[in-house]
């Protein structure tokens, strides 16, 4: 069962993995400024973006998709502080009405399009296509070492590693305006930090995770690695250095394991088939959250008890 491993496994682990790392990044700073909802609008709206590259250059791989869903996830960025500036919606409303107008026309013009060329379909959206990352080439571990092997290598992975070195570049880079930027808004401001231009850049890296992540890992786990592995490390702990590592951590145990069961336990356990590799690692992000919050509480129990008996 395992003697394939490298032709079947590696490199979707290896790209689910990368993608739920930028995602992680970036969802941490929308954790902290209190805009998780902001990632599963991107995540939902790029879909017409994706349609419609597809519909004029006929290739999921192409490079002119990323950016047509860029365009689209940026559009809907700019529509949610329109209905809020120019309308009485709060954020909330202005991010489901715009989460819900755009995902639904994906949706419709995928329909439209079946008959056609368009291989899209509403599941790829949602589940991506991790299982079928196959490295023909893939024989053992000296195959990433082989020059011709590696160029057989799935674009996907590819797109997924150099997504995270870009994110996680650029908000090394800019981590100072970022943090001042988030927890004090006006010393920002007062102190000479483009508040405007550093809450774009964050909308912009969420977009780019979202978008490089979407045609491998579909929304369902773009969504959970968003939120919760930032939100787990959150409730664990109040230093935010030690967020960002725990929740790189959770999102890479959701990632790793959830492949790994998803593929290998139904096998084991007598069944034919496996199950939905982003359905699993979506559920177990949800379940490391659940017992993150479930320690939480009982840690923050202890601590008051032990204050009371001193």
């Amino acid at each position: 069962m395992f003697d394939d491993f490298f032709l079947i496994s590696f490199v979707p682990i290896l790209t689910g993995l990368f993608s739920a790392l930028s995602c992680t990044l970036v969802g941490n700073i929308l954790v902290l400024r209190k805009q998780a909802m902001l990632s599963d609008t991107i995540s939902h709206v790029v879909l017409p973006g994706i349609v419609i590259s597809f519909l004029i250059f006929g290739n999921l791989g192409s490079h002119f998709m990323l950016v047509g869903a860029a365009i689209a996830g940026l559009t809907a960025v700019g529509t949610i502080a329109v209905l809020r500036t120019y309308t009485s919606m709060d954020n909330s409303a202005a991010m489901a009405t715009t989460l819900s107008v755009f995902f639904a026309a994906g949706v419709l013009m995928i329909e439209l399009t079946a008959g056609g060329n368009v291989h899209l379909d509403v599941e790829h959206a949602l589940y991506g296509n991790l299982e079928s990352l196959i490295w023909i080439d893939g024989e053992s571990l000296m195959s990433v070492f082989d020059s011709v092997s590696r160029q057989t290598i799935p674009v996907e992975l590819t797109r997924a590693i150099i997504g995270f070195v870009l994110i996680a570049s650029v908000m090394f880079v800019y981590w100072r305006f970022l943090i001042v930027s988030t927890f004090d808004h006006t010393f920002a401001e007062i102190s000479g930090v483009p508040v405007g231009v550093v809450s774009a850049g964050v909308a912009l890296a969420a977009t780019n995770a979202a978008v490089i992540s979407f045609d491998a890992v579909g929304s369902i786990i773009v969504i959970a690695m968003f939120v919760c592995p930032p939100a787990a490390a959150r409730v664990l702990t109040h230093s935010l250095r030690d967020q960002v590592w725990l929740s790189l951590l959770f999102s890479s145990l959701s990632a790793v394991l959830g492949y790994a069961v998803a593929g290998y336990v139904p096998i084991l356990l007598g069944f034919e088939t496996s199950i939905s590799a982003a359905g699993t690692i979506a559920t177990l992000s949800g379940v490391i959250l659940a017992v993150a919050i479930f320690y939480g509480k009982r840690q923050r129990s202890y601590d008051f008890l032990d204050g009371h008996q001193t």
